[in-house]
C-alpha cells in the first residue's frame, strides 16, 4: 500500500521496496531527456532525470502513476566499481523527475552515475564531489553561462562547454524563455532574428512550464553539458516572466493572481533542475540561495535577486535615476537574504570569495551618445543603488579584499571595478559578467556605442557583445577570467575562441589584462 512514509523515501531517493515491484511498460524510452548533476558536496551530489518516452507530449508521455527508477553511481565509467545502487520512485505529482542525494562518497572526484526504468537504461553522467571542508586546495575553474533562449540561436556554446575540465558550471538563470514561439526569421530584435521556434504560447500554467523546459531539454548539446558537468543553478527572470518583482509582474496582474504562476514556475524550475530536497517549493517560494565551499580556496554564496527584490523603479527597463530608486530602504536581495549573505562574508575563511548572482551590480552610464542624458538598467543593481552601497560598505567593514562577483542577464561580457559611491569612491570588489549562451543571436565584437559606454564609465575595463561563457581560474593568490566567444550561433559549426583575459590578485581589489 502507499504510505507517506513510503512516498516520502521515494522523493528523497531512498528505496521503497514495496513500491518497486512493478516495471510498467512505458511505450519507449523513457530517458529522451538526459540525465544531469548537481549541488556537489564532499560526500556527493543530486543526480537528475526525468522520464519522458515522448518529451513534448502531456505528461511527456508518460502513464500517471509512480514509476520505478533504479540508480547506479561509480567509481569508474564503465560501472566495474560500483560505489551506490538502489531505486527510487517518479511520481506523477513531480512530472516523474528523480532527484536522487548521492551521500557517502569521497570528496574532490568524477563519479559516474545512471539510471533504469521500464526496461531501459539512461545515458551515463558525470559528477563531481566537492573537496573536503577545509582541504588546501592549489586551483579550481567553473564555468558561469545563462540566457540560452532556443529560439534566437544554436547551443553550440554548450557542446563546448561539455568538453571543458571543471570542477563545476554555475548558472545565472534565464534557462528557459517563457514567451509564445514566433515565426522562423522574424526578427527578434533589431540585427537578430529566430532561427528556430518555440512550441506553444506562452507559458502560464504547470503545464506549459513543464513542456516549455522539455523543449530545451531535449536539445542534445545542452543534454551533453549536463552530463559532463556538476551545476549549481539558480534562476532569473524569464523562468517565470520578463522582470518580475516578488509578487509583482510587468503586466499589473493581481499579486494573488500572480503568485498562482509563479508556484507554477517554481514547481516546474524543481523538477527540471538537479536541486536537493531542501528546495522543494512551498507554493510560490523556493528556496535556492544558498552556499557552497570548496576547501580553504574558495566560498560561493550563490544568490537569488528576483525573488525577494522591491519592484523595480522609475518605470523598470532603462531610465534616468528617480528618487523612487534612491530611497534607502531599498532592496534586491530581501533583509534575510541580506543578512544570510553578509554573514557569510564576515565568517568565512577561504582565500577568496565568489558572489554568483544574475544582474549586473556595476553601476553603468548606458548612453551611447555623448550629448544624451545618463540612463541606467533599473532591472539590475543601479535600480536599488542603497543595496548596492550596503554591499560595497560591508566588504569595507569586515576588511575583505577577495570578493569576486560574476553575474550574468546583460547578453554582453563584462568586466569590471565595483567602487563606493556610486563609481567614484576606492574599488572594493570585481566583476565579471558572462555574456549569454544564445539571446541575441551571433551578435558582434563591439556594439554601437560601446566606445562612449567605455569612456564614461572608468570602472568598466571590457565589454563585447558576441555569445558564449565566462572561465574562472581561481589559484591561491590570482583569478583569472577567461572571456569565450562563438564567432555564430545562428548556424551549426560555430568557433569558439579566447576573446579577453583578465586577472585579479587576492588582497588588492582590481582587475588588469591577463
Amino acid at each position: 500500500m502507499f504510505t507517506r512514509r513510503a512516498a516520502l523515501a521515494g522523493l528523497a531517493g531512498l528505496a521503497a521496496p514495496a513500491l518497486l515491484r512493478a516495471q510498467p511498460t512505458l511505450g519507449g524510452d523513457p530517458f529522451t531527456l538526459g540525465v544531469a548533476s548537481g549541488d556537489p558536496a564532499p560526500d556527493g551530489f543530486v543526480a537528475w532525470t526525468r522520464l519522458a518516452p515522448r518529451p513534448l507530449e502531456l505528461h511527456g508521455g508518460m502513464p500517471m502513476t509512480p514509476v520505478p527508477v533504479g540508480y547506479e553511481v561509480a567509481e569508474d565509467d564503465d560501472f566495474r566499481q560500483i560505489a551506490r545502487r538502489g531505486e527510487t520512485m517518479a511520481w506523477p505529482n513531480l512530472g516523474h523527475s528523480v532527484h536522487v542525494e548521492f551521500a557517502g562518497l569521497e570528496p574532490n572526484r568524477p563519479y559516474w552515475y545512471r539510471f533504469s526504468a521500464g526496461g531501459a537504461r539512461s545515458p551515463t553522467g558525470r559528477g563531481r564531489t566537492a573537496p573536503a571542508a577545509g582541504a588546501s586546495l592549489e586551483r579550481l575553474r567553473f564555468a558561469s553561462v545563462g540566457c540560452q533562449h532556443y529560439e534566437e540561436g544554436l547551443y553550440t556554446a554548450h557542446r563546448r562547454l561539455a568538453g571543458e575540465e571543471l570542477d563545476f558550471v554555475w548558472c545565472y538563470g534565464d534557462y528557459i524563455y517563457e514567451k509564445a514561439g514566433g515565426a522562423i526569421g522574424q526578427p527578434a530584435a533589431p540585427k537578430r532574428g529566430k532561427v528556430r521556434r518555440h512550441i506553444g504560447d506562452e507559458c502560464y500554467s504547470l503545464d506549459d512550464y513543464r513542456l516549455r523546459y522539455a523543449h530545451y531539454r531535449a536539445d542534445p548539446d545542452l543534454q551533453a553539458a549536463h552530463a559532463a558537468h556538476s551545476w549549481w543553478t539558480t534562476w532569473d527572470d524569464h523562468e517565470t516572466d520578463s522582470n518580475w518583482a516578488a509578487d509583482r509582474d510587468q503586466d499589473g496582474t493581481p499579486p494573488e493572481l500572480f503568485d498562482l504562476r509563479r508556484q507554477a514556475a517554481a514547481q516546474a524550475y524543481y523538477e527540471f533542475m538537479p536541486l536537493r530536497r531542501s528546495a522543494l517549493p512551498l507554493g510560490p517560494s523556493i528556496q535556492i540561495y544558498r552556499r557552497a565551499a570548496y576547501g580553504d580556496l574558495l566560498d560561493c554564496h550563490f544568490l537569488d535577486t528576483r525573488q525577494f527584490r522591491d519592484d523595480q523603479p522609475c518605470g523598470d527597463e532603462f531610465q534616468p535615476l528617480c528618487p523612487e530608486a534612491l530611497a534607502p530602504g531599498r532592496s534586491i536581495m530581501g533583509a534575510a537574504q541580506e543578512r544570510w549573505l553578509f554573514e557569510g562574508l564576515a565568517q568565512g575563511t577561504a582565500r577568496w570569495n565568489l558572489i554568483a548572482q544574475q544582474v549586473m551590480v556595476m553601476q553603468l552610464d548606458r548612453r551611447q551618445v555623448e550629448a544624451d542624458p545618463s540612463f541606467w538598467n533599473m532591472d539590475s543593481w543601479a535600480g536599488y543603488p542603497a543595496a548596492r552601497e550596503r554591499l560595497l560598505n560591508h566588504l569595507k567593514q569586515a576588511n575583505l579584499h577577495n570578493v569576486v562577483v560574476t553575474s550574468g542577464d546583460e547578453h554582453q561580457h563584462y568586466a569590471g571595478e565595483l567602487r563606493a559611491d556610486g563609481a567614484d569612491g576606492p574599488v572594493r570588489a570585481v566583476e565579471f559578467v558572462a555574456t549569454s549562451i544564445s539571446s541575441g543571436g551571433d551578435g558582434e565584437d563591439q556594439q554601437a556605442g560601446s566606445d562612449q559606454i567605455l569612456a564614461d564609465n572608468p570602472h568598466l575595463k571590457f565589454m563585447n557583445s558576441q555569445r558564449g561563457y565566462l572561465l574562472c581560474d581561481v589559484g591561491r593568490d590570482t583569478w583569472r577570467a577567461d572571456f569565450m566567444v562563438l564567432d555564430q550561433v545562428s548556424r551549426p559549426g560555430g568557433n569558439l575562441t579566447r576573446r579577453a583575459s583578465f586577472a585579479v590578485e587576492r588582497g588588492a581589489p582590481g582587475v588588469h589584462r591577463a
